[in-house]
């Protein structure tokens, strides 16, 4: 039963790659099918986990709750999604963001369980860095808007540089992986070599510093969390 729980679990996953908009798009009636016999299977799983477990400890655990609610929230997504379809109004499946909760709360999936919880239990901790790192975005992409937002320099493909304080943020932030290096500091480089300061400065303190702060705060406390569960000895 442990197998066939995998097998399914899977399947309803995959189905993402099949349904519109796909990467190989299968009939809806296919895809349909296939996810009502894995919400079936599903359901039999918990169906016969209630039948060898006290009536109370059941409905007490919350993963059982969870997976009836991601089951009739699917059904009821996937009905709305038919009759919709009958009369060619254009929706989306907003169910499928609730598939992995198959993966999480079946009691086969112990280990995914117990490895997901110690990210939960991370994350609080981690906040102070990340709010941290986003206050020195932010006060960058503000000092980028005071010295290159009155310069009137545009991108290579001609559109306004460093004009916007939202696109300034993303740009900025985008930079942090150097994705965008150096084209992103080129037309304030073409201006004036001296801007180059700025971008410079901005990378030793958000990549080199702040993401390897980041980085060693997320391993060191999800570490942490993983010794101190049952069974959870790294």
């Amino acid at each position: 039963m442990r197998t066939a729980t995998y097998f399914f679990i899977f399947l309803n996953l995959s189905l993402a790659l099949f349904e519109e908009p796909a990467v190989y798009p299968l009939p809806f009636l296919t895809t349909s099918v296939l996810e009502v016999l894995c919400l079936l299977v599903f359901l039999g799983r918990l169906t016969h986990f209630a039948k060898v477990t006290l009536h109370n400890v059941f409905w007490k655990d919350t993963k059982n709750i969870c997976i009836m609610v991601a089951i009739l929230l699917s059904l009821t997504d996937l009905a709305i999604y038919g009759v919709l379809r009958l009369y060619d109004v254009r929706s989306i499946r907003w169910s499928r963001i609730v598939r992995p909760i198959f993966l999480i709360n079946f009691a086969e999936s112990r280990q995914i369980r117990r490895a997901f919880r110690s990210i939960r239990n991370t994350l609080p901790e981690i906040t102070y860095v990340f709010l941290l790192f986003m206050f020195s975005l932010l006060m960058f992409s503000l000092m980028a808007l005071k010295l290159f937002g009155e310069r009137n320099l545009q991108t290579a493909e001609g559109l306004p540089y460093f004009r916007n304080y939202l696109e300034i943020v993303f740009d900025l932030y985008v930079l942090v992986t150097t994705a965008n290096s150096p084209d992103v500091m080129m037309p304030a480089f073409d201006f004036s070599s001296w801007y180059s300061l700025f971008f410079i400065a901005f990378v030793i303190i958000n990549t080199y510093i702040f993401m390897s702060l980041f980085l060693a705060v997320v391993y060191n406390n999800y570490k942490k969390h993983l010794k101190v569960m049952p069974g959870g000895a790294c």
